[in-house]
């Protein structure tokens, strides 16, 4: 008897130990989400290595691009770690390094603008300056929190997730803002993006109303959410340094690799550096 069966209890077993690893509550919602639509798929069937091999290949014959069926196997293999099930495992795709990113997903500094002179426009004082501090300093929309006015006073935010910490120097004008938001807003304390009832702004009420900038701002939905922001950091980070590895270490990155996918040109860019090439009689 096959006893690989993927149960309700087994689920709750594999947050509780997610959360014991300190992994973020986004991976763990991610990952019980993908869990879940992988046990949809087995309807009932136990799990083995065959059938989680023709569910990586479902995925691709149902649309999903090779880099977001990896992403769901790596909870699906985490899972598997965790349960003891180590012969269900399979292989992630392997993946072509990417020579260029898509225009339609670059966000660029004068759409930026746009969005930042949008948000101004329409009132939206907590908008713009929680999009000016994510692009300023390349923060993720999880380290949010750690934005204080503390941090503002003494120019630094000392992040610490995930087993790991960091700290996050904060422009000089930046913390000018902070400071002067948290008078208006008669904040003493503590986070400054927080809710009328003094909650911390959440991620998806960032993205909502991120979102809903677009159309007024002229800046396709495509370009726009909180780590697109943090990649416009890296561009601009690594024009004015050149400095890869020092870049690494401002983002929290532990590998150099993952930096430089931030890096990657566009497919226009491309082009154009195809083109000064000369090499076309």
């Amino acid at each position: 008897m096959n006893p690989y069966l993927i149960t309700p209890a087994l689920l709750a077993g594999f947050a509780a130990h997610l959360r014991a690893e300190e992994r973020s509550a986004g991976t763990i919602s991610k990952y019980l989400c993908d869990m879940r639509a992988f046990a949809g798929w087995l309807d009932g069937r136990p799990a083995e290595k065959a059938l989680t091999a023709a569910w990586r290949e479902y995925l691709l014959e149902s649309g999903c691009c090779p880099v977001t069926v990896n992403g769901k196997l790596t909870a699906v293999n985490a899972f598997f770690r965790f349960a003891g099930w180590e012969g269900c495992r399979v292989h992630f795709l392997k993946l072509q390094r990417q020579l260029f990113r898509e225009d339609s997903r670059e966000l660029t500094r004068a759409e930026y603008q746009r969005l930042l002179s949008t948000a101004q426009a329409r009132g939206q004082e907590r908008l713009a300056l929680l999009i000016e501090t994510i692009c300023s300093t390349g923060i993720r929309v999880s380290e949010v929190p750690y934005i204080t006015l503390e941090a503002a006073r003494q120019g630094r935010a000392e992040i610490a997730l995930k087993g790991k910490r960091r700290v996050i120097l904060l422009p000089e004008r930046l913390c000018r803002k902070l400071k002067k938001y948290a008078k208006t807003k008669k904040i003493a304390s503590g986070e400054l993006f927080i809710t009328k009832s003094g909650r911390g702004v959440s991620r998806k009420q960032i993205w909502a109303e991120m979102k809903a900038l677009c159309a007024a701002a002229n800046v396709a939905e495509s370009k726009v959410f909180p780590h697109n922001l943090r990649h416009l950091f890296a561009r601009c980070y690594y024009r004015v340094s050149r400095d890869v590895a020092g870049l690494a270490d401002v983002l929290g990155h532990s590998s150099i690799e993952t930096t430089r996918i931030y890096l990657i040109s566009t497919g226009a860019e491309h082009a154009r550096q195809l083109e000064q090439l000369g090499l076309v009689t």
